[in-house]
């Protein structure tokens, strides 16, 4: 089973310039999640408020430090969770582009 949550968008505190430590900024993350379902299921109203609280209250200063601490996470509240490609998005901080950086985890089941 392939759980797909797209541009799910909310506001935290991401990145290293002086304003964006201060003011939340819009992010966007897209997933893909891939688990075995037998008689358990993963509920993506659970992974993204998940997502959603562990980006707010974290404030990384970098996306990549979000890309290693997200799936840490993910997997210990959804153990069923067999792969996990990951995309975080700053779509506003820079005014010609949107900018992304992605990971993607193979973990053991």
């Amino acid at each position: 089973m392939i759980i797909q949550i797209e541009d799910l968008k909310f506001q935290c505190i991401i990145g290293i310039l002086d304003f964006e430590r201060v003011t939340p900024q819009d992010v966007i993350i897209n997933l893909h999640i891939d688990y075995k379902y037998k008689d358990k299921y993963i509920n993506y109203v659970d992974v993204t408020n998940t997502i959603k609280s562990h980006m707010i209250k974290s404030k990384f200063l970098l996306i990549e430090n979000a890309l290693e601490s997200l799936p840490k996470t993910l997997i210990n509240k959804f153990p069923l969770i067999n792969t996990l490609d990951l995309k975080i998005t700053k779509p506003s901080i820079l005014s010609d582009c949107k900018v992304s950086v992605s990971t993607f985890h193979r973990f053991q089941s």
